[in-house]
């Protein structure tokens, strides 16, 4: 069954790619990968299905599932006071058409930073973005690049980040959200600079090469897409006069949620700390701007709802990894992965980056990779923020590749545009760039 279960288990991670880009429902995807993973690798389906699969499942849900819902909870309060427009068009009333780019990029990692759900951020900033575009006449397909970019390559992984991504290696390691130290920040500094550069080159040899601004209506195939592009081409004066939150008032929940989440987790757990500073910018929200939020108790369901579609889909990716976990091929792998020369930390770097690229999902990755990868690295004594922040950035490496689920979502449904027309530089931003800093994490963690 050793070659069987590797063909299979080659096979299965083949499958859930394809039938991810493909639209299919994760879940049932996932699903189906299970079972093909489980039948190639010699496992007994029932307890494949029903012990492995669902322990996965429950056992990510019932760890995250109070994050996910004041995390979706915030972001939509958020979305619904207009805080989030607010905070955009301040900073591209600051930056102007001239600087498009950068003050779309500024935007979304202003509140991805600040807690805000990734989704909301994109949705939130793209009738902007499509504004400053126009004006300044550039691409319209590199507005997707400029919203990943901005939302999941450096905000996510930095150190001090509510994001999930940030706080799953704190449950691992025994760390805080701040763990990796100064090396943390240099790293996400170094994919900030080095991005906004490259970016900004993308866009200037494109207009050079004789590029212009167009919505893309071709591409616009849903009804969300289309709706916002038509908003932002007949409306726009409307939206630049509409009643909006002070801007100060807006960032000051971003400021509440990062502040304590990085000062109680000294005191408490991590997790219970990103739980009390969630709690609190959600109240910080509705008692600020009680006069933007018309429908206090439907936002609060409509984040719930939310909460459970993102948890779940995450969850079944996490259940999918359990099964495969069990196949010898797995095991061959992880010990390959601790065998390979270089330091150590290049196999936990190195694994963690392949599981979150192969599911497309940077947080299910982690919950696949660090309860195998995090007990065996922790017995070899190397130090509990290296791996933290070394876990943290190899999420964000290759995950963003095609198939990921908020990839996919700004390109086709935020954005209306299509992979071939605008995946390229997303690729460059947030694949490449994220992967290469991640090897030099390894190597300056290795040396000091």
């Amino acid at each position: 069954m050793g070659i069987i279960g590797i063909i299979g288990l080659i096979a299965s991670l083949a499958l859930l790619i394809y039938l991810t880009m493909k639209g299919i429902n994760i879940i049932i995807a996932a699903i189906l990968c299970s079972v093909l993973v489980a039948l190639t690798g010699g496992l007994n389906l029932q307890t494949a299905m029903m012990d492995n699969y669902m322990n996965g499942f429950t056992d990510y849900f019932a760890s995250w599932f109070l994050v996910f819902l004041l995390g979706a909870i915030f972001g939509k309060v958020m979305q619904e006071t207009k805080s989030a427009e607010s905070i955009a068009l301040w900073i591209k009333n600051k930056l102007g058409a001239k600087r498009a780019v950068f003050a779309v990029v500024a935007a979304a990692a202003i509140m991805t930073y600040g807690g805000v759900n990734l989704f909301v951020v994109g949705f939130a900033v793209y009738p902007i973005a499509v504004s400053l575009f126009r004006a300044a006449n550039l691409p319209h397909r590199f507005i997707p690049a400029a919203l990943v970019f901005g939302s999941i390559s450096f905000t996510m992984t930095a150190p001090g980040s509510p994001e999930i991504q940030n706080i799953i290696p704190t449950e691992h390691f025994g760390t805080k959200p701040t763990g990796g130290g100064f090396i943390g920040v240099i790293c996400a500094l170094i994919i900030m600079i080095v991005g906004a550069i490259w970016i900004g080159r993308l866009v200037k040899k494109a207009v050079q090469n004789g590029e212009e601004f167009s919505l893309p209506y071709k591409a616009a195939k849903t009804e969300t897409a289309a709706g916002l592009a038509e908003e932002v081409e007949d409306h726009e004066d409307t939206r630049r006069n509409r009643d909006l939150p002070n801007t100060i008032v807006s960032i000051l929940p971003l400021i509440v949620v990062i502040g304590l989440l990085n000062i109680l987790s000294i005191y408490m757990n991590p997790t219970a700390a990103l739980l009390v500073a969630l709690t609190l910018g959600i109240i910080l929200v509705c008692t600020t701007m009680m006069r933007f939020l018309k429908e206090f108790w439907e936002s609060l369901a409509t984040g719930a709802q939310n909460a459970l579609v993102a948890l779940a889909n995450t969850c079944a990716v996490v259940g999918f990894g359990s099964v495969a976990a069990q196949v010898a091929a797995f095991q061959s792998l992880v010990d390959g992965l601790v065998n390979m020369p270089g330091p150590p930390l290049m196999g936990l770097a190195v694994g963690v980056t392949l599981i979150c690229g192969i599911t497309g999902s940077a947080s299910g990755g982690l919950g696949i990779a660090l309860p195998v990868l995090a007990p065996i690295y922790m017995t070899q004594g190397l130090d509990p923020g290296a791996m933290h922040r070394v876990s943290a950035l190899a999420s964000g490496g290759i995950d963003s590749l095609p198939h990921n689920g908020y990839v996919v979502t700004t390109i086709r449904v935020i954005c209306g545009e299509t992979h071939k027309r605008s995946y390229k530089p997303i690729f460059w931003l947030s694949v490449v760039l994220p992967t290469a800093v991640m090897f030099l994490a390894v190597l300056l963690y290795s040396i000091f």
